[in-house]
This record gives structure tokens, sequence and C-alpha cells, in this order.
């Protein structure tokens, strides 16, 4: 059977690059049996077509199976999740996007060798260093904090640089084992050990860390609802995701086991116990340690892959044109900065926040929401006046259907002129789920790749999936369950405009959709900082301030200054967030009493005795209790959090369950601080 497709001019899944990898055949396969077909009676006029693509797709790639989809009165109901949810939306987006204008986004891929690659890859872990031959402290930090598997992935990209420029014979450079400290050729790394680790801080001698018992507030707790007869796993935080790995597990075992199902129960309920240090979100450090995790990220995401056996492919993309002003089709950087004129300190965009805010007041309970399209004219028209009115806060919201908004919210992250989660690493998500077996393993490399992610993207990414769980969890009433969203959000996320897209790129729609359900299912876990990579951020920092002594010591300048003013020393710079008090406050304090500093409390300082009970929620309560009378309203309305300033971090806010004295250990030179926590 041969069937003629027309062009569908308008979309490509950016996840399939020219030099990607050949597909494995058996997987959408499995996934397209696995999952009955149904409609419900108000289906889009596209359907046909939709069944069509569906069909040749499955009967080209078996051609002794049955058709893939069948239909069934029992099955023709709104909630029901098949392929064909998939190619509706993408053909809804086809026919959206024609009517749009003419000065969409394209993106343009510039090819590259292997060692152009390889050397961008060590700009954006931060070894730049070893590219210029520069001997900067920041890298010098970074490759000290290392650990075995790291090392090895950082040896390896640099060894294929190296390799290129002397077969280009363009200048040379530095031996490999100058940078690591070896005299062979066969390098044994100075690396971190990897004994685990507190979760905010160094491990301490003959200190194990110390897991709390199962309560409600004791672990995060990410899967299925109650009742659930699914398998409870734990996920450790205190070893490097690539030093755990230590069996490879065999390719050919997995391509032919490999199935989707789209029950929920199909999906392991993981938790994580929060260790005596507690659990760090993204949004509770610095944005210089943020900078710091995305680099260590990185290198740990390319060694994790290594030790799997998987190569990380990454696109390389140049924008061609975008634009600078409005709302749709306008870079995340480029409207936030815009919008922090308006509101400071915003972190989503104002758009997709009140299209957010819309839906969530409203839109919940609406059946089909998400699924079934608003009206073309309709949403062409809110695009123009959102265009033309939203700064001039002139548009009228009550005008707004459900499934308007819904249309509008998508177009929004579809629009964007780099897909919400980077055009680069879009390989690596399709590669996590193509080549990565385990579940487990695949949310390992996907909570990597989320901390990959720039500020802007992961913020807006964060407010996105959060909404789209409240869809979900309403799906009593809009018939919406986790398949379901995840069918429609997917094209959504994983398309741009420009080429036809090939069968071997639509092939890409199961293993997208389980992208989003994964992303959806997991996302508590995804926005928590692995604690093994703060610890490196540690080490980093403390290097850092080392590095920083010994130069010191050696500057005949600084010695001179130094013997004219014995009697009077400069105190370091204080680091962003501390607090200057006088100096009857800053006395010299005994081991394991903590003095904290509340600027915005009628008493602004305590000296606590620490004990090994003592938790940062204690301290809180303590200065909320004596100073409950003299707070101001506006005081009382913020949530107040106890934060760790200096010493071996930047800024960290604490969890409220954090046992103090281990981080006072971990990190006896900082400032500690309560302030409201960054929203």
């Amino acid at each position: 059977m041969t069937m003629e497709m027309k062009d569908s001019g308008s979309v490509v899944l950016t996840a399939y690059h020219p030099h990607s990898p050949a597909r494995i055949p058996g997987m959408e396969q499995s996934f397209v049996q696995d999952i009955p077909s149904s409609r419900s009676p108000g289906s889009r006029k596209s359907l046909p077509r939709c069944r069509r693509i569906n069909r040749m797709l499955s009967n080209e790639s078996m051609p002794t199976s049955p058709p893939a989809f069948t239909r069934s009165n029992s099955q023709a109901s709104v909630d029901s999740t098949s392929m064909e949810d998939f190619w509706c939306e993408v053909e809804s987006i086809k026919e959206s996007s024609e009517d749009g204008p003419e000065e969409a986004t394209l993106l343009e891929f510039k090819p590259a060798d292997e060692g152009e690659l390889e050397a961008e890859w060590l700009q954006d872990v931060g070894l730049s260093t070893l590219i210029s031959g520069a001997e900067e402290e920041d890298g010098q930090a970074l490759l000290s904090t290392l650990t075995r598997t790291q090392a090895a992935a950082v040896q390896k990209r640099y060894n294929t640089y190296t390799q290129t420029l002397r077969k280009k014979n363009k200048h040379t450079v530095r031996d490999v084992r100058d940078i690591f400290g070896t005299s062979d050729s066969s390098p044994t790394f100075e690396t971190v050990p990897v004994s685990p680790v507190p979760s905010n801080g160094i491990q301490l001698p003959g200190q194990k860390p110390v897991w709390k018992s199962v309560s409600s507030n004791s672990c995060l707790d990410c899967g299925l609802d109650k009742g659930s007869s699914s398998i409870t796993e734990e996920l450790s935080y205190e070893v490097s995701f690539s030093e755990s790995i230590t069996v490879l597990p065999k390719t050919r075992e997995w391509t032919k086991s490999q199935r989707f199902k789209k029950e929920d129960s199909a999906l392991p309920k993981f938790i994580v116990r929060k260790s005596r240090f507690g659990l760090t979100e993204v949004g509770d450090l610095s944005p210089e340690d943020m900078k710091k995790i995305r680099y260590l990220s990185l290198i740990e995401l390319t060694a994790f892959y290594d030790a799997l056996g998987v190569e990380l492919k990454r696109n390389r993309a140049e924008r061609v044109r975008r634009r600078e002003n409005g709302l749709f089709g306008v870079p995340l950087t480029v409207l936030l900065e815009n919008d922090q004129k308006k509101v400071p300190g915003i972190k989503v965009p104002l758009i997709s926040k009140k299209l957010l805010l819309k839906l969530e007041e409203t839109g919940l309970e609406t059946e089909g929401i998400l699924r079934v399209p608003g009206s073309a004219s309709r949403v062409k028209n809110l695009h123009q006046e959102l265009e033309a009115k939203f700064y001039e806060d002139t548009f009228d919201w009550n005008q707004v259907r459900n499934n308007d908004a819904a249309g509008l919210l998508k177009m929004f992250i579809r629009e964007l002129p780099s897909p919400l989660f980077t055009v680069e690493y879009l390989p690596a998500f399709i590669t996590l789920v193509e080549k990565i077996p385990k579940i487990k393993l695949q949310l390992q490399a996907l909570h990597l790749l989320i901390m990959l992610l720039p500020e802007a993207n992961r913020d807006t990414a964060k407010a996105f999936l959060q909404f789209l769980k409240k869809v979900v969890a309403n799906e009593g009433k809009n018939k919406m369950n986790l398949w379901n969203v995840s069918m429609i959000v997917a094209p959504n996320l994983f398309i741009y405009k420009g080429k036809r897209a090939n069968q071997q790129e639509m092939q890409a729609a199961a293993t997208t959709a389980h992208i989003v359900r994964l992303l959806i299912r997991y996302q508590d876990i995804l926005w928590t900082v692995p604690s093994f990579l703060i610890s490196q951020v540690r080490k980093m920092n403390e290097a850092a301030i080392n590095n920083s002594k010994r130069q010191l010591m050696f500057d005949k300048g600084v010695r001179k200054l130094l013997r004219r003013k014995t009697m009077e020393r400069e105190r370091p710079e204080r680091p962003e967030g501390a607090v200057t008090f006088p100096p009857y406050l800053q006395s010299d304090i005994p081991e394991g009493v903590i003095r904290v500093y509340a600027p915005l409390h009628s008493k602004v300082s305590m000296a606590i005795q620490l004990n090994s009970q003592t938790k940062a929620k204690d301290i809180l309560a303590r200065f909320h209790c004596e100073n409950s009378r003299g707070l101001s309203q506006n005081v009382r309305s913020q949530i107040q959090s106890l934060h760790e300033v200096g010493g071996n971090i930047g800024q960290h806010c604490l969890d409220p369950d954090a046992y103090m004295l281990d981080v006072y250990r971990a990190n006896p030179q900082a400032e500690w601080v309560i302030k409201p926590k960054a929203s």
C-alpha cells in the first residue's frame, strides 16, 4: 500500500537533526499498538488526515500488523487518548500557522566539525581556559571538584578537540596530562571521592548521611495518586548519577522490551527522602551558584551518557531573524526585560502569567480544555488585539473563552524564537527516551537537562508544567488525563516552523509525548537541585577562595600595603545579601553558636545555641515569637526564610527541615539572615 502525503508546509520536530542517529524501529510500533483510538463526537474536521498519518506510520513499519486504530462505542469518549490526538494537534498548528504572520522566525542549522562542537562544549561548561591556554582560577577550581567519571568526560572532549586542531595544523595546544596533572599515557585523575555527601554541604569526616523516617514532610513524593499499586522507588542525590551506574544496560534487551503504556499505573512512584540538610530548589540558590550548577550539570550529563554508552547529541542553531517587541514570537529574555520595567523581579513573562491565571481561574474544569480547539478566527483576532492593547492595560479578558485562552497559551509556547527546552539540547531529550531503558535513568537524565536550562526558560517551563499538573488533577471534570494532556502539549513543545516533516520525524510522536508525561508527573523532583552538585559548588567556591589567598600572599604590592596598615586590617568584601551590623554584634561567637540577623524584625539579632535537633524552622519560630508584636503588616504577610550567606556558598535559602548544626559545620564562615524568600 502506498500513500501520497502533501507538504504540511509548517512543522518539523527540532529534535531530529540531519546528523541524528537512526531511530529504533519497534518502539513507536509497540506504543501505537498499545493505545486504542477514540474521538469525541465533536472531533476536528481534520480527523481523516490524522488517521491517514497514523495508519501510514503503522502500516509502513509493520506490513503484517492490523490497523493501528480501531473504533468501538465504549472507547468513543472525550477523555480517552491516542496518537490521533497528537496528529490532530499538529494539523491544528498547521492551519493556524497558515493564517499567521509571514515574518515567522526561522532557525537554520550550521554544520560543524567535531572539533568545533567540542570547543563549544568546553566553553559551555566553563572551561574556555583549556582552549585559550590561560591559567584562570575559575577553571582550576572547577577541575578540582570533578568526580572520576566527570573528569573522564572532560578529558575525552578535550582530547577530541586537540586532535582536531593538530590535524588542521592551527596552533599548539596544551597536553591533557598538563591539565589533569598526570605523567603517563594512561592518566589517573585527581578527582573528588565518590563517597556520599550531604545535600548542602561538605562530607564531614566519619559522618554518614542520616535519613529521616517517612512522614508527610520528610520526603518529596512524586508519582501516582493514593491507592495506586505502582511500586515505590527511592532516588538518591548523595552520589553523582554517572558514578552510580555500575552495570551497562544491554541495548538489545531494551530495544525489544521498550513499550509505552498509557495507563498512569505504568509509571513508577519515586520519593526523595530529605537528608539532615533538607532539599534545595532551583530558586533557593544565588544566580552565581546556579551558573556553576549549569556548568556541572552539563559535565555530569555528558558523563552520564558516556557511562550508558549513549552519544550526547547537540544542535547548533542560529536565529535568522526575530522580533524585538510585542508578545508572540519574542525571545523570553526580551519579554522579561520589558516586563521587569513594569513589574520588577518578575520571572515569567506577563502574557504567559496572565493566560495561565485566566485558565486556572475559569478553565480547569472545562471539558476538553487544551484538546478542543477554540475558534481559529477568534484566536486570530484576540492575538492581534493582545499585541495592540496588552501593555496599555485596555484588553478585556472577560471576552476570552477558555478554549481560546488555551489556544493562545499554546501559540505563545510554540512561537517562541527558540524552543522552551532550547534547540541545542532537544536531541538529548529525545535520546533519553530512545536509548535509555529504565524510567529511573530517564528521569535522572531529564533532571540534569532541566538544570541546564537558562533561567528564563526554566522559570517559564515551571509555571507551564505546574498548570498542566492542575489540569490533570481535574480529570474527573475536564476529561483530560495525563496521556491526553501529554499528546496535546508535545507538538507545541517539540516542533518549529520549517520544512515538512518526514516519516522518521513524525514517528517521534510517541517519544515526545512520553517526555511531556515525565515532565508533568515528576516535576517536583525536577525542580530540586541534586545535592552532589551543591557539594561540588561549595568545593568550587572554597578552591577559588584558597587560590585568591595564595595569590594575595605573593603580591608584593599587597604585602607592602599590609606592612603599612598592620593595625587596621580591612574586612574582606561581603557577599551579596549579607547584612552590616554594629561591631558589638560582630564579636567572636563560641563553637556551636550562631548569630542570626533579622533586619526586618524589631529584634534584629539573636545568638542561638545549636544542638543536634535544632532545625531552621525552630529558629524562625523563635524570632516570630519574640517579634510578633513589633512586626509590620507587610512583614507578617511575607513568608520568612532562613538564609545561609557567604562562606563557601553565595546565598542559600534553607529548607525549614534542615538541621542547623549540620549546615553550620559544613559552612562555619557563613552568616545567617532571616528575610523573605524570593518568589
